[in-house]
């Protein structure tokens, strides 16, 4: 079905545009929007940028699909399966805009930029596609799609980091809460499309980023998670008195809003984070003891096919100084399984290093070639599927021994824990996470325990029982 049956007449596609916007300006929040993400954290993140801007140009939010009169899907393009679960999500929505006419479907984010002219004119899957950088202009191109035009808006910016905007934050547990503090990524990794779908590297201004921080702590959040591609890399020079802020004077500035609230970071590139930082980290108690650092492979050749700029020597010394520091610090990681032109002997160098660094947890994939990447245009994607998925296999398998270890060593131990909610299972458990974010869940109260707890609370946790995934714990005795 057609948004608009008479879409076809140009002067009714003018009123019926004129009425989208009268509707708007008579009836604040009149109109409705759904939105989905998917990806990483920063899409979530975008997401509630996004929120802000509609909330703040007529439009009330709402988890009912079925209310709502603008669908927007906020999408990544890191890997092949989750383009699939867009589309597939893209065509559910078909059912929703015959039963509603005048609903409008918008794509926003990574697959905006790639696939806009064949989710638009091709597969007519939607009304209106939004870059990562033109989430300002998405006002005008709803109204612009009201008139049943098709609207577009996939430029990318050198300077916009939305550092004036002030993000509604969406499906929060009121505890945790993401802060953006840079945008794009400077780094040309050869498997990975950011670069070209979110745009050269650029950061927030430093003010914004602690004033929103204080903002979320006065509301009662506990814990901010600071994001970027590269948190490391960030670099804010104030133009009007020449103040030049570095990551690890970021972090310290975030730390000093209040002891009671926990800040945690993602993502650092193994090449740029640095011991300015680590000492930072080991200065603030508040200043969680986790650090995701992804390798994405273990052998030297084929991180040089990867453009990751650092050999497997030089990330194992990473590794090494991190735990030299803060023993205590947690350690995660990307890998990726059969990438171009990868070998046995490759394989097995990746299983290496996870041993050798002893991760607490992984995010594994095998490799998915994207269209537009320079691995793309330079290498054949010459391994087998069913290679690929055996040697992931194996790797998700030396993971669950790594984590499963990692967490039988916490047994005994106290661990202060920041309670996030009602565990999944059961309302009679509390489930938060340590300073090393790790999971874990325990009994609502013992039989020292005489004042209630609640969400957003530090309460101290001795370990008793463990998962591969989870801690299971009983408030300490007083």
């Amino acid at each position: 079905m057609e948004l608009f049956t008479t879409a076809t007449k140009e002067h009714d596609e003018g009123r019926q545009g004129e009425a989208y916007v009268s509707t708007l300006k008579k009836d604040p929040f009149a109109k409705h929007f759904y939105i989905e993400s998917y990806g990483c954290a920063m899409n979530f993140a975008d997401s509630e940028v996004v929120a802000s801007i509609l909330e703040n140009n007529g439009f009330g939010s709402t988890r009912n699909i079925e209310q709502a009169d603008l669908i927007l899907i906020n999408t990544c393009s890191i890997r092949e399966k989750a383009e699939l679960t867009v589309r597939k999500r893209l065509t559910e929505f078909r059912k929703y805009k015959q039963q509603k006419p005048g609903m409008l479907v918008g794509i926003l984010g990574c697959m905006a930029e790639r696939l806009k002219s064949k989710l638009l004119e091709e597969e007519k899957l939607v009304d209106l596609v939004v870059g990562p950088d033109a989430y300002r202009t998405l006002p005008d191109l709803i109204i612009e799609a009201g008139t049943g035009q098709k609207a577009v808006n996939v430029l990318l910016s050198r300077d916009e980091t939305y550092s004036d905007i002030s993000p509604v934050r969406l499906d929060s547990n009121g505890i945790s809460g993401f802060v953006s503090i840079m945008r794009g990524c400077n780094n040309m990794c050869s498997f990975c499309v950011v670069p070209f779908t979110r745009g050269r590297e650029r950061s927030r201004d430093a003010f914004s980023i602690v004033a929103e921080c204080s903002d979320l702590f006065e509301k009662g959040y506990k814990e901010v998670t600071l994001l970027g591609q590269n948190v490391d890399s960030y670099y804010w020079n104030n133009p009007e008195t020449n103040l030049q802020v570095t990551f690890a004077q970021l972090l310290e500035s975030v730390a000093l809003i209040s002891p009671q609230l926990r800040v945690r970071f993602s993502t650092s590139h193994p090449k740029d984070i640095t011991d300015e930082v680590l000492f930072t980290m080991m200065k603030y108690h508040n200043i969680c003891k986790y650090i995701h650092l992804p390798v994405q492979s273990g052998s030297t050749r084929v991180l040089q096919l990867m453009n990751r700029t650092y050999t497997r020597e030089w990330y194992l010394s990473k590794v090494a100084r991190i735990k030299e520091l803060m023993p205590e610090c947690s350690i995660s990681a990307d890998i990726i399984a059969g990438f171009c032109t990868e070998t046995e002997q490759d394989h097995q160098d990746t299983i290496s290093i996870m041993q050798q660094s002893a991760y607490d947890y992984c995010y594994m994939y095998f490799y998915s070639e994207r269209p537009g990447t320079l691995a793309e245009k330079r290498y054949e994607d010459d391994v087998p599927l069913e290679i690929k998925k055996r040697r992931l296999q194996e790797i998700v398998d030396v993971q669950w021994t790594l984590s499963n270890e990692s967490n039988k060593k916490e047994l005994g131990k106290c661990y202060e824990v920041l309670i996030e909610g009602n565990s999944k299972k059961s309302d009679a458990e509390w489930m938060g996470r340590t300073s090393q974010n790790k999971v874990v869940v325990f009994p609502k109260t013992n039989k020292d325990n005489t004042t209630p707890l609640k969400k957003g609370d530090y309460v101290d946790i001795v370990i008793t029982h463990y998962t591969k995934g989870t801690l299971i714990g009983a408030i300490k005795n007083n």
